[in-house]
């Protein structure tokens, strides 16, 4: 069998001009929908049929990770049940390219006798959808790329950016974080590539750190880390409380075999490593990863801004996330 590969450019190619085309289409109204979204106090419903739906699934599944809470209503479920989903302070989206489908039409008269805002992306200015829509992103009549010209393609493909569009607007103007998205995607592997060194260190904010000052004795040293939960090294700080340097197990060990009892009456400041590495809190937990490959380390203080000590971060901890690459 012999491809028209040529074809299959003209394809990706018709619906990347669809798509620049359809730009126009962010003015007054898709302000008007972006902000009726961030200001909905209830869910953003997103509702379609045939490939139009599928696009809606992914569109509700977009709001959903990116702060705006949303889910997808099947229009021919709605009249079986479903519609009990819907509340008075919901936002729905219908995606309709024709605007005229019957199970389409059903759902927008449950819809407006429920008094709940509606949203239409379509094609088709003039269709039922868009009469009875609150606000209409309409795409203008444009041609499908498949051989007959008839299998939904040029059309789901715009609706899916016009979603996207409004999605990340909306996720803008809330200014969503990255802390936000790892929050909505704990399993995930972007989630566990954005996540933070603070949210991924064995200590929490106002637990107990393991720290001595430079003038501490080892003993003084292990007598104020004895209580601290599991850690692998002591951060020392100076009269200023910023991190001078750090004492880990390892060299406890080796002291000791050296010093004897002697080692317990040494300063922290003497024995020490002045120039450990660290990482700021707010930093990628990636970035912890790739000093723990590169230096061969366990443990690695975790400063703010002023260098102040605000935890530790164990490698165990890097396995834990999977954010070993």
């Amino acid at each position: 069998m012999e491809f028209d590969l040529d074809y299959a450019r003209e394809v990706i190619e018709a619906e990347a001009e669809a798509i620049s085309s359809i730009t126009p289409i962010v003015d007054a109204s898709f302000a008007k929908a972006a902000e009726m979204i961030y200001n909905c106090s209830g869910s953003c419903i997103v509702s379609g049929i045939g490939k139009a739906g599928i696009i809606g699934q992914k569109i509700s599944a977009t709001l959903a990770s990116t702060g705006t809470p949303s889910h997808f209503l099947h229009p021919a479920e709605a009249v079986h049940g479903d519609l009990g989903r819907l509340r008075k302070n919901d936002i729905v989206i219908v995606l309709s390219f024709r605007g005229e489908t019957d199970e389409v039409i059903r759902l927008i008269n449950l819809v407006k006798q429920s008094e709940i805002k509606l949203i239409a992306i379509t094609g088709d200015r003039d269709s039922t959808l868009s009469r009875h829509a609150d606000v209409v992103l309409c795409m203008g009549k444009m041609s499908e790329v498949c051989p007959l010209g008839v299998a939904p393609s040029v059309s789901t493909t715009c609706m899916l950016a016009i979603g996207d569009a409004l999605a990340f607007t909306v996720m803008k103007a809330r200014n969503f974080s990255v802390e936000d998205y790892v929050r909505f995607h704990p399993g995930g592997s972007l989630g566990a590539e954005l996540m933070t060194v603070e949210q991924s260190m064995m200590f929490k904010p106002g637990e107990k750190l393991p720290i001595a000052e430079v003038t501490d004795t080892i003993r003084e040293l292990l007598g104020k880390t004895s209580d601290v939960k599991r850690h692998g090294a002591v951060m020392i700080v100076n009269k200023d409380g910023k991190l001078n340097g750090i004492v880990t197990d390892a060299d406890l060990r080796r002291l000791i075999t050296k010093e004897g009892h002697r080692a317990f009456e040494l300063k922290a400041g003497d024995v020490m490593t002045t120039d450990c590495k660290k990482v700021r809190a707010d930093a990628l937990a990636a970035e912890a990863t790739a000093i723990f490959h590169k230096y061969r380390i366990d443990e690695l203080p975790v400063v703010d801004g002023d260098n102040r000590p605000v935890g530790v971060i164990d490698v165990q901890d890097i396995v834990t996330i999977k954010v070993v690459g």
